[in-house]
């Protein structure tokens, strides 16, 4: 009976880090794009106390995302076994590693417009969108195509799921740099999967047979 509940609890696990992790990251990424226009040069350029709020908010939430992706990656391979592909869970598990280093990264470096009292760092700025837009969500492009190659490997995804993985993962890959806003599309397609992975586990509780003692 053990086994059973520890296999029951890893997709709820999974679920549940990963709407929490969507929720946080998709906050943060709207209070650092509002309180840090991107494109603005210049080393005169002030930040008010509200955009300084807005950064220090969002710098509270991001370590508290970066823990629940973790658990959310980490259920996620729990729940795949001894049924992964060593190669493709490799992958799995250096992007999501590397986005969550190059996630906080882009915070510390975003953190740099909260030391002058007067203005913000251009330099931090610029630095901290280059680890977000490029390289963090690279990352995670990386990490949405071998999630969606092993739910399809292993049927655990239903097929629209993992076509919608596929063209998230493509779109931050190759053009989500260079498309404003392109960040959440990321903890948008983790809040699917989660919801997914809550639904069915769900439905498959409730179509279990009763315990006949």
């Amino acid at each position: 009976m053990e086994p059973e509940h520890r296999h029951l609890a890893t997709p709820w696990a999974a679920g549940l880090a990963g709407v929490i992790f969507a929720i946080l990251m998709a906050v943060a990424i709207v209070l650092v794009r509002v309180a840090l226009p991107q494109g603005v040069e210049g080393s005169d350029v002030s930040i008010d106390a509200g955009q300084r709020t807005a950064v220090r908010t969002a710098l509270e939430l991001l370590p508290f995302a970066g823990i629940a992706f973790l658990w959310f990656m980490g259920a996620l391979r729990e729940q795949a076994g001894r049924a992964e592909d060593r190669f493709v869970s490799t992958v799995f598990l250096g992007s999501g590693l590397l986005f969550v280093a190059t996630l906080f990264g882009a915070a510390a470096a975003a953190g740099t417009v909260l030391a002058d009292t007067q203005q913000g760092s251009p330099f931090g700025r610029d630095y901290a969108y280059a680890l977000l837009t490029t390289y963090a969500m690279r990352m995670a492009a990386v990490f949405i195509l071998t999630t969606s190659t092993i739910g399809r490997r292993l049927g655990v995804l239903p097929r629209p799921l993992v076509v919608l993985g596929f063209l998230a993962g493509l779109t931050l890959l190759v053009v989500g740099s260079d498309v404003p806003w392109s960040e959440l599309v990321f903890p948008g397609w983790a809040l699917l999967l989660s919801l997914n992975i809550l639904w069915e586990r769900r439905r498959g509780a409730g179509a279990r047979p009763a315990d006949p003692t």
